[in-house]
């Protein structure tokens, strides 16, 4: 009988740690603006106004969805690059920014601080509203130029 606990026990904290993962998963959380990247550090140059930069890896399948996601906002949304990175072969960038787990999403504001982190795949609108925020936010563009 104390065998039926357990495993009943392990499915609910089972179920409960799985329900936390996937309301957690892809938001764009604020971050430090400490942390700034640069054309070099990317291998591409920054946007105007902002940068979303993408680690991914060769087999994620979410990267793929996620690597359309950000091609669209960036082509929906003037000034803004997208930068995808193989998480393989910058390892120190993956260290530096303790990335985990792929994707891991970054906005950067038009100077290349980091304002926003997402670890897995984020969505378009929450994407769009997180532009929006750096946007507003950078003094030398108008509101209206979004």
């Amino acid at each position: 009988m104390t065998g039926v606990w357990i495993a009943l026990a392990t499915l609910a904290l089972g179920a409960a740690i799985g329900v936390i993962r996937l309301r957690a998963d892809g938001r764009l959380r604020d971050r430090d603006p400490g942390d700034r990247l640069g054309a070099g550090e990317l291998g591409a140059e920054l946007g105007e106004r902002a940068t979303l930069v993408q680690f991914s890896t060769a087999f994620c399948q979410p990267c793929r969805a996620t690597r359309r996601i950000l091609a669209d906002v960036s082509a929906l949304v003037p000034g803004v690059a997208h930068v995808e990175i193989d998480a393989e072969s910058r390892l120190d960038l993956v260290r530096r920014l303790d990335v985990l787990r792929t994707p891991t999403v970054f906005v950067l504001d038009g100077r290349g601080a980091i304002v926003r982190k997402a670890s897995g795949q984020p969505r378009k609108a929450d994407v769009l509203n997180a532009l929006a925020a750096v946007v507003s936010h950078d003094p030398s563009h108008k509101p209206d130029d979004m």
